[in-house]
This record gives structure tokens, C-alpha cells and sequence, in this order.
């Protein structure tokens, strides 16, 4: 029987795959390791059953370890669905090879109706500048998305980008705007998102200040046009329906994580978006799961669009802000060897012991009337190890400032510069200084 065969092995591979060139900088500021990426590849008794899965190593709800493959190696697939324990990329290649021996596409093994046969998904992008926004806005439209997923940060102006979006769409374009808690309190979150209920492309606002401030959301919502999601279990689900803080949730983590947090919103008539960041191999899997969540109505994030390379033979289908649940067995997808090949790191090092090598950086906050502010890096602890000589020399960067209220959050005009090491006297001695703490 299908459902007695056994795993026989799992093979993990290294990949660095990069980003798309016009992003490729801006994205090393804070999210460089995300181009690493670790597949496994499942082995069975069958030799035509092969799984495949995929971790972001430095961004993930899980990773793989030594011990989880020990454990699945021997055991049979059918009892190893469901655990979520295996991480990210062993327990998608376990799902993908039960499905493939079976015969039938992931969502089938689910035990759930299926209720849509395409999900929406929204192009992604981290802090950038307007312009870089506009030009990333006209190649979603190109490729098939209707919906952008951009951060909002008080040091570039978001009105500056929503309106270099606009300008660059179609009227029917949306937009969902994240703050990581960046507007710090809802005097600040209402003036802000009551000016931008005003946009026609603004869809919806995703974490304006901390979840722990539920009066702040309550009053949010009162005063807000446009829904609010904030990132499910914090706080508890249950307070979060009962106190009406929110319209929806953000989602994300290990299969049997996702289906019980979306059928727990679905109970609820809450709205989510599935967040499952990663290349063609995650984004595959969103769709199988959003296949039978009712709940998966909000665009998902997957951040496909920021790699070079989906690692897929044939690309998802994607047209109108959807993606075509694929109805192949398991993923419904075929891993692209030549890319395997091409992106494979040498030597294959597994993470954490493999990083990318990242360059050293100044980001200067430019406000009106030549006020600037250098800071070395987004945050402490995104300083290179040699440069943390010991903590007395490490001062606040970036996000650490603006956290703790030393920086306006809602000045028009405002914008982020970044530089290199360009090897010169003037930047090194700059770079030092602003590793102490911010440079006025």
C-alpha cells in the first residue's frame, strides 16, 4: 500500500539565489540571508517518489535539523504529515512525496473542501525609495499581480511612494501597507491612516503599533475606513476576536499551524493573508493550503518576486493578483535541476555555519532643511560580528532609534540614503562614528 511507504533518506543542498538586480541592494540592508536557501530532497522506498521542500534558513518557522531527518528516516509518510516539528523544508518535501504517492495534489490530503482553484498573492517589497517602488509596481502589473505588499517606514516618505505606486498602476491596484509597529502609538496611527484612507489604491494596514496596545486598535478601528490585520496569537487569538482589535490576521508557520489558525479565523468571519516567504516551492504550497482555507481572502506574501530564479521547471501561472492552485500530485510543481546546479553553494555548507558575506553600510535619514542622521546599520545587531568589538562601542542603529522614539514618524519629505564602503578615509571614519551610536 502507498500510504505504508517508507522514507528512506533526505539530502539537504545549499543554494544561494539571488536577488532581482534593481533590489539586490536595498534588500541587503536587512534581509540579505533570505538569498540562502536550503531544499531537501526526499527519498523513498519507491525510486519515482522523490519529495522536495524548501527553508529559508535565517527566516523561517522552523528549521531542519540533524535530528528531525534522523527521525523521518525510517518512517512512513503518511504518519509524518502533520508535524510540524520536522521544519519548514522537510515537512513540505514529506507532504510533497505523500501526495506524489498517491497520485494527488497536496490540498487532497488536507480533508478539507476545496474552495477556490486560485489564490491571490501580492507582490512584495522591503523599505525603498519611491522611485525604485513605481518601477517595481509596473513589472508587477506585467507579471500577472494586482496587489503590492510594501513596508511603511517613518524614514522614507509614504506618501511619496503610494503616490509613485499610483502613478505607475491601474486604478484597480492595491496596496497593503506594513509598519512593524513603526507609528509607535495611535495618535500618530489615526492622523496617518485617516490621510491615507483618502487613496483609492490603499487597501489595508497591517500593524500600525505594538499588538500589545489593544485600546489603541480598538480606536483604530473606529476611526479607520479600511481594514486592520495584525499577526495572529499575539495576544491571544481569543482576546483578539473578543475585544474587535482587528479585521483580520497574518498568518504564517507550519502546516498544521496554518489550517487550524485559518479555520479559527473562518469560525470567526475574519479575513487572513497566508505569509510563507520563500522561492517556487513555498509559494506552491500557499496555494495548496489557501486552496481550502476560506479564510485566505487578503493577497499572500510569499516574496517570489524578489528572487532571480523561481527554481521551478515550468513557472506558476499567474494572472489578474492570482496564482493557479497547481492539481499535479504533491506540490504540483517540477524543481528545475539546472537551477539546482547553477545556484548550488560549493562545497555545500549547511546553515548556520554558511552565511553570505554582506558589505558594510551607511544609512543616512535625510529630512527638509539638510537634517540628516547617519546610523551604520538597521539595527544592532545587523553589524558585522567584527565590527561588535565589545557592547560598549555598539550604539543604537536605525530601527533601534526610531523604536525608542528619538526620531519623528510622520514627516513629509523624509527619505534613506545607504552607502557602501567605498574604501575611502571620509567613509571609514563616518562608519566608526555612526557604530557608536547615530551621527546628527
Amino acid at each position: 500500500m502507498k500510504t505504508e511507504l517508507k522514507v528512506t533518506g533526505a539530502e539537504r543542498i545549499t543554494l544561494h539565489v539571488p536577488f532581482r538586480p534593481r533590489i539586490a541592494d536595498w534588500n541587503e540592508l536587512l534581509v540579505h540571508q533570505w538569498q540562502v536557501v536550503e531544499l531537501i530532497r526526499l527519498t523513498t522506498e519507491d525510486p519515482e517518489i522523490i519529495g522536495w521542500g524548501e527553508t529559508l534558513p535565517y527566516y523561517t518557522w522552523g528549521r531542519v535539523t540533524d535530528d528531525a531527518i534522523a527521525r523521518a528516516t525510517g518512517a512512513r509518510l503518511f504518519d509524518l504529515l502533520g508535524d510540524d516539528s520536522l521544519g519548514s523544508g522537510l515537512q513540505m518535501a514529506i507532504y510533497d512525496a505523500a501526495g506524489k504517492s498517491v497520485g494527488a495534489p497536496i490540498h487532497k490530503l488536507l480533508n478539507l473542501p476545496v474552495v477556490r482553484r486560485a489564490c491571490p498573492i501580492a507582490w512584495w517589497n522591503h523599505d525603498m525609495a519611491a522611485e525604485i517602488l513605481g518601477d517595481e509596481a509596473r513589472d508587477a502589473i506585467t507579471e500577472g499581480y494586482i496587489a503590492h505588499k510594501m513596508k511603511a517606514r517613518p524614514w522614507i516618505d509614504l506618501f511619496e511612494q503610494v503616490d509613485a505606486i499610483s502613478a505607475a498602476t491601474p486604478a484597480h491596484y492595491r496596496i497593503d501597507m506594513d509598519w512593524n509597529d513603526t507609528l509607535q502609538g495611535v495618535g500618530n496611527a489615526t492622523r496617518i491612516l485617516s490621510e491615507l484612507d483618502g487613496y483609492e489604491r490603499v487597501a489595508l494596514y497591517e500593524g500600525p503599533i505594538p499588538q500589545r496596545d489593544i485600546e489603541g486598535y480598538q480606536q483604530l478601528r473606529r476611526k479607520i475606513e479600511k481594514p486592520i490585520a495584525i499577526h495572529f496569537g499575539n495576544p491571544p487569538f481569543a482576546t483578539s476576536v473578543r475585544t474587535e482589535m482587528c479585521d483580520g490576521f497574518v498568518v504564517g508557520g507550519g502546516i498544521s499551524s496554518i489550517l487550524n489558525q485559518g479555520l479559527l479565523a473562518t469560525a470567526f468571519d475574519k479575513a487572513i493573508f497566508l505569509q510563507m516567504v520563500g522561492t517556487g516551492l513555498t509559494t506552491a504550497l500557499m496555494t495548496q493550503l489557501g486552496a481550502v482555507l476560506p479564510s485566505a481572502r487578503w493577497p499572500a506574501v510569499t516574496c517570489l518576486n524578489n528572487y532571480s530564479d523561481d527554481l521551478l521547471a515550468t513557472p506558476l501561472v499567474m494572472a489578474g493578483g492570482y496564482v493557479r492552485v497547481p492539481e499535479a500530485p504533491g506540490l504540483g510543481v517540477t524543481i528545475d535541476e539546472e537551477a539546482i546546479a547553477r545556484f548550488q553553494v560549493p562545497g555545500n555548507p549547511v546553515a548556520p555555519s554558511f552565511r553570505l558575506p554582506r558589505r558594510s553600510s551607511i544609512l543616512s535619514v535625510v529630512r527638509p532643511g539638510d537634517r540628516v542622521t547617519h546610523y551604520a546599520s538597521m539595527w544592532r545587531s545587523t553589524l558585522l560580528d567584527d565590527e561588535k568589538r565589545n557592547a560598549a562601542d555598539v550604539g543604537p542603529q536605525l530601527w533601534d532609534d526610531f523604536l525608542a522614539g528619538n526620531q519623528p514618524v510622520d514627516e513629509r519629505g523624509v527619505h534613506l540614503q545607504f552607502r557602501f564602503d567605498d574604501g575611502s578615509a571620509e567613509w571609514r571614519d563616518l562608519y566608526d562614528k555612526a557604530v557608536r551610536g547615530p551621527v546628527l
